[in-house]
């Protein structure tokens, strides 16, 4: 009975920093990256030192976040850049668990513009697959000088969620000089 004391002991230790602790309190939004793929900015919510994210039908979209056991996480700090990069272990609460009832809740009541009440909202969430996971920092973060010199800015993805871009209105002629 020793043995599985210490292996639970073991499996709950966390492994951060002061930094990535004190990024995670302070998130709202953190981009994720799923097996190096392209990084998503997620809507979060801390909790416990670490981050949960809904995502799914009528949520944010999160590709291969609900299916994977680790990802790389990246923070901002008050000054708006980067500040932190770290793995995690990806966690997902699944619907009728005491982590479920815990955390769903929490997250429905922060969520912004939820369509109803949160009890409605944890209920849309359970009936249509969407996925709550915890992000948990489980390894070496890059802060400092151990992050990238460039912006990593990329070209905006494809989406069908696009505007024509029309002419503005004008009421009144506008004289040309």
């Amino acid at each position: 009975m020793r043995e599985d004391a210490e292996v639970s002991e073991e499996v709950d230790e966390r492994v951060t920093t002061p930094l990535v602790d004190e990024a995670v309190k302070k998130a709202a939004v953190a981009w994720v990256s799923v097996g190096g793929g392209p990084a998503f900015a997620l809507w979060c919510l801390p909790l416990d030192g670490a981050l949960l994210v809904v995502s799914g039908p009528g949520e944010q979209s999160a590709p291969g976040l609900a299916d994977t056991d680790a990802a790389e996480v990246t923070l901002r700090g008050d000054h708006g850049g980067r500040i932190v990069t770290w793995p995690a272990r990806v966690t997902r609460l699944r619907p009728g668990t005491e982590e479920w009832d815990a955390a769903a809740p929490l997250v429905a009541t922060k969520r912004l513009n939820a369509p109803g009440p949160a009890a409605d909202l944890v209920r849309r969430w359970a009936v249509e697959g969407c996925a709550l996971t915890r992000l948990t920092p489980a390894g070496t973060p890059e802060a400092g000088g151990d992050l990238p010199a460039d912006s990593q800015a990329e070209r905006p993805r494809e989406t069908p969620v696009v505007r024509a871009t029309r002419r503005p209105f004008r009421l009144h002629k506008v004289r040309r000089r």
